[in-house]
């Protein structure tokens, strides 16, 4: 039992500075910052530091950024630290010499609930499946990705409208939360843990996710495609390919804002339509509805500015 644990924390994307920035207001000390190393990004190929490097530096935290996790440098340089918790939180995975080195233990926080929804884009496949509930845990680390013992849990119910975007924010704000609650147990000594079994695949998993995953197949029924297509909104956005009859070629729409809704009496025809609120798809034997559309090279607009550019009449499912 300690009054304070001197943590470091470890992380990369924006998701992970919320929790870090709880962390840094809590009772505990983060003596240092483990991110990945800067690297050119965009047009113009400007070296990029991390949101989590962003963050520390204004905080004025020690950061390190470690090409190989194995460094002998990197590794006495952590050690230095004498840190009691290592916290994780969207980062690389960690090699036993990293994870077994604070006293205290290792910890990470998945934006699921486990052992559901184990991998890379948790929070994504949870909407694209359809779930009702989701939330966060946080659980001690092992050799297996995301299967060591559970420490604790916080659930969320999802709406049939909610987009991976929203749902990122809902579970940073209570997952910063639920970390400093489980550093708390930890440095009073009030932790009970559940065993996860690693062999069990009777749970859905979250991979990564690729292009291929993102593109949306319209003989397919509605409800599958709305979920998809705010499971993937705003990034890496959900997208299809339309015929241009003008053009005789293809072009590719990213797809945001969708609703599944049902209309009477409508031509099921060869391509999208247009009614008051948006454009239509035809999908199975459903419609889903989208407000927002970006087709390739131009920028993300609203139905209402689409339409007043582009004529539906000219873009098809099929040639």
């Amino acid at each position: 039992m300690k009054e304070k644990l001197r943590i470091v924390f470890m992380g990369t994307p924006e998701f992970a500075v919320g929790i870090l920035d709880a962390l840094v207001h809590s009772k505990h000390e983060v003596v240092g910052v483990v991110t990945v190393a800067d690297k050119p990004a965009g047009r113009g190929q400007q070296i990029q530091q991390s949101a989590v490097k962003q963050y520390a530096i204004s905080q004025g935290l020690r950061v390190l950024q470690p090409d190989k996790l194995r460094d002998e440098l990197f590794l006495n340089e952590l050690a230095t630290l004498e840190a009691d918790l290592f916290v994780v939180v969207a980062f690389r995975m960690l090699p036993d010499v990293v994870w077994k080195m604070p006293a205290f233990g290792t910890i990470n926080l998945h934006a699921s609930l486990l052992p559901k929804y184990r991998g890379a884009a948790p929070i994504n496949w949870a909407i694209m499946n359809g779930e009702k509930e989701t939330g966060v845990s946080t659980f001690f680390i092992n050799e297996n990705i995301d299967t060591g013992a559970i420490i604790a849990q916080k659930s969320i119910s999802l709406t049939q409208s909610i987009t991976a975007g929203e749902l990122h924010d809902e579970l940073k704000s209570i997952g910063a939360k639920l970390t400093v609650e489980t550093a708390d147990q930890i440095c009073s000594g009030a932790v009970s843990t559940i065993e996860q079994d690693p062999s069990d695949t009777n749970v859905p998993f979250a991979p990564k996710i690729f292009k291929a995953d993102c593109e949306i197949d319209w003989s397919q029924s509605a409800e599958l495609n709305h979920n998809r297509i705010r499971g993937l909104s705003p990034y890496p956005a959900a997208w299809c390919k339309l015929w241009s009859l003008k053009k005789s070629a293809w072009i590719t729409f990213k797809l945001f804002d969708s609703s599944e809704v049902t209309i009477e009496q409508a031509t099921r025809n060869n391509g999208p339509f247009s009614i008051s609120e948006g454009i239509v798809f035809p999908s199975g034997s459903g419609f889903v509805l989208l407000k927002e559309i970006q087709a390739e090279g131009k920028k993300r607009m609203d139905y209402k500015s689409f339409l007043a550019g582009n004529d539906l009449k000219d873009l098809v499912f099929n040639p």
